[in-house]
C-alpha cells in the first residue's frame, strides 16, 4: 500500500514549458496570434478578508505558478528569437511580503518557471497593446469574464488609435478553451503521478472516517476526520465541499455535512476527497454507522457494487464514454426489479425499465465524469463531428489511454407507498477514480475498502481497538 505524500512536488519546469510549446504550435497552425490566459481573481469573503486563493486551472496547467494577480501571454506570431512565452506577475515588495508572504517577482519567476520573459503585472495595460499590435488574432476564453473582455477592448482601442501610423489591430478573436480542453483531457505521466498521491491521501481519509464512526457522532465530527487527514498529509484543500450524509440525508445527492446525529442502523454516505498540487481526487463510500449492514442495506449495497464492477469492466480504450454508464444501468435496473422496488407487473424486463427510464427515480445521475485539475474536469463528452442521433445529439466520444474519469453508480430510495418499507431512506453511492488504459482501466482509489465484508472487517477492528 502506498503511503500518502507529505511533501509538495517540485516545479516541473519542463512539463509546463512543453505544454506552452504545444499551445504555441497549435496556434501557429491556425495562422498565429496572441493567447491570453489570466489566473483567477482574488475574491473578498467579508470585510478585509478574502477567500483562500485558488489559481485558475487553465493558467496553472500552462505555468505551474500559484500566485494571484498573474497573466500568461503566448505570442505565436513572435519572430524567431523573440519572447513567445511571457508572464506578468506581482513585483517584489518587501512590505507586502511581510504581510502576505513570499513573492517570486518577474525575474525570479521567469527563471524558475522557464518563461522567455516576465514583466510586473501593473504594466499589463501598457505592454499588451504593443504585444498584440499587427498580430492576426487574439485567443482567450471568450465571454467567460466581463473584466477580461473589458481589458481586451481597451487594448484593442489603444492599438486602433495608432491606425494612422500603419499599426493594425488583430482582425479576429477565437476561443482558446477548446485547444486547452483537448490537451487537459488526456493526462500525462506527471499528472497521473500527482493524481495517484491525491487518491492515496483521500483513501486514508476515508479509512480514518470509517474507523472513527460510531452511532451518536454528528456528521460534522466525521467530516473533521477527513479534513484533518487531507491537511496532515500535505493536501492543500478539499477538492470540493465534503458530503457526509447520515441516514435519509444520503438520498440528497449534494448534501453538505451538517449536524445530524448518526444513529444505530443508519448508513453513512461520504463523498469527499482532497486536492493536491492542483489535482483533484473524488471518492464515495457508503458504510453502516454501527459497523454492520442490515440485510436490506446489504442487498442494495451489493447491487450498486455489482453495477460499479460492470462499469469498471466496460471502461477501456476504444469504447465510448457512455458504455460504462449503460453497463451500470443494466445491473441497477435488474436490481430494482429483483427487489420489487420497481413493480414487475408494470415493468416486465430490464429493457422496459431502460426504455422508460424508470430507474431515474432511484438513480438520477450519470455513472461518471472527467476528473483532473477540476473535480468535474475540462473536456467535451461528445464528439465535435459525426451524425446526430434521433434526439439530435452528437456521438459520445471514444475513450483513449490517459483519460481520467470517475465510476460512481448509486441508488437513492426515498420513503414512498409503492416502495417496500424495508428499503426506505437508503442512499448508496460507490465511487472510484479511473485512468483509461488500452486493455481496461486503473483504479486509483482502491486503497479504501469497497466490498461490504471488507468494510465491516475494518470497522470491527476499529471497535476492538476502542474497547
Amino acid at each position: 500500500m502506498n503511503s500518502p505524500t507529505e511533501l509538495a512536488s517540485p516545479i516541473a519546469v519542463d512539463v509546463y514549458r512543453a505544454r506552452r510549446e504545444r499551445v504555441l504550435a497549435a496556434l501557429r497552425a491556425r495562422g498565429g496570434g496572441v493567447a491570453i490566459v489570466p489566473t483567477a481573481p482574488e475574491v473578498m469573503r467579508n470585510r478585509d478578508t478574502d477567500y483562500p486563493f485558488r489559481h485558475d486551472s487553465y493558467f496553472y496547467y500552462l505555468t505551474g505558478f500559484t500566485e494571484p494577480e498573474a497573466t500568461l501571454v503566448l505570442d505565436a506570431s513572435a519572430p524567431p528569437g523573440e519572447p513567445a512565452s511571457i508572464l506578468f506577475c506581482r513585483d517584489k515588495n518587501v512590505e507586502r511580503e511581510t504581510w502576505e508572504g513570499f513573492r517570486f517577482g518577474p525575474e525570479a519567476a521567469r527563471d524558475a518557471f522557464g518563461f522567455d520573459d516576465a514583466f510586473p503585472v501593473d504594466t499589463l495595460d501598457e505592454e499588451m497593446p504593443r504585444l498584440i499590435a499587427d498580430k492576426p488574432a487574439l485567443h482567450y476564453a471568450l465571454g467567460t469574464s466581463a473584466d477580461l473582455d473589458a481589458q481586451v477592448r481597451a487594448w484593442l482601442a489603444a492599438v486602433r488609435a495608432q491606425s494612422r501610423s500603419g499599426v493594425r489591430a488583430p482582425a479576429k478573436a477565437e476561443n482558446l478553451l477548446p485547444v486547452l480542453d483537448e490537451m487537459r483531457l488526456v493526462k500525462d505521466p506527471h499528472e497521473i503521478a500527482i493524481m495517484r498521491r491525491a487518491a492515496s491521501i483521500s483513501a486514508e481519509a476515508h479509512r480514518r472516517a470509517m474507523r472513527a464512526c460510531r452511532p451518536g457522532m454528528r456528521e460534522y465530527e466525521i467530516e473533521a476526520e477527513l479534513l484533518y487527514t487531507f491537511r496532515r498529509h500535505g493536501a492543500q484543500a478539499p477538492a470540493y465541499g465534503s458530503i457526509v450524509a447520515a441516514g435519509a440525508n444520503a438520498c440528497v445527492l449534494h448534501y453538505p455535512a451538517g449536524n445530524t446525529i448518526a444513529r444505530d442502523g443508519d448508513l453513512i454516505l461520504i463523498d469527499a476527497a482532497c486536492e493536491l498540487d492542483g489535482y483533484a481526487s473524488d471518492i464515495t463510500r457508503t458504510f453502516p454507522a454501527s459497523g454492520r449492514f442490515t440485510s436490506s442495506q446489504r442487498e442494495l449495497y451489493d447491487i450498486v457494487l455489482a453495477a460499479q464492477t460492470a462499469a469498471v469492466d466496460a471502461t477501456r480504450a476504444g469504447v465510448t464514454f457512455d458504455v460504462p454508464h449503460q453497463a451500470a444501468l443494466k445491473v441497477l435496473s435488474q436490481g430494482l426489479l429483483d427487489t420489487r422496488i420497481l413493480d414487475k407487473a408494470k415493468f416486465g424486463s430490464v429493457d422496459d425499465v431502460l426504455a422508460q427510464r424508470a430507474y431515474a427515480r432511484f438513480y438520477m445521475h450519470r455513472t461518471g465524469h472527467w476528473i483532473g485539475m477540476d473535480v468535474h474536469d475540462a473536456g467535451e463528452y461528445r464528439e465535435a463531428d459525426g451524425p446526430l442521433d434521433e434526439q439530435g445529439a452528437r456521438p459520445w466520444r471514444t475513450l483513449v489511454p490517459g483519460m481520467a474519469l470517475t465510476i460512481e453508480p448509486g441508488l437513492y430510495v426515498r420513503a414512498a407507498e409503492d416502495v417496500p418499507e424495508k428499503y426506505w431512506n437508503i442512499g448508496i453511492r460507490i465511487e472510484d477514480d479511473a485512468i483509461v488504459t488500452q486493455s481496461g482501466c486503473e483504479l486509483l482509489t482502491r486503497e479504501v475498502p469497497v466490498a461490504a465484508d471488507e468494510i465491516e472487517a475494518l470497522m470491527r477492528e476499529s471497535n476492538a481497538d476502542r474497547s
